[in-house]
């Protein structure tokens, strides 16, 4: 499973833009080939909007202190693939 959270403080791009070039970006890395990704979460979140941030990672505070946009990206095995809903 991809997650992929789109942190903005300006203009947002549509969250359909965002995942193509990402998976094309961290394939080699994260697995062989896009194609193995059976599961995706794509948000964008205003920075200067109301959210609450459960189990902070250091390398999500990291992106908070820089204060800029940034993206913040975890793959993670897929959930059951037998159930849907």
């Amino acid at each position: 499973m991809l997650q992929i959270t789109y942190f903005y403080d300006s203009d947002q791009i549509d969250v359909d833009n965002i995942v193509k070039p990402i998976q094309d970006a961290i394939k080699g890395l994260a697995y062989v080939d896009d194609n193995q990704v059976s599961d995706l979460l794509v948000r964008k979140r205003n920075l200067s909007g109301n959210f609450r941030i459960e189990n902070m990672t250091s390398t999500l505070a990291e992106g908070f202190a820089r204060g800029n946009e940034f993206l913040h990206i975890v793959v993670i095995n897929a959930p059951n693939q037998e159930v849907i809903i």
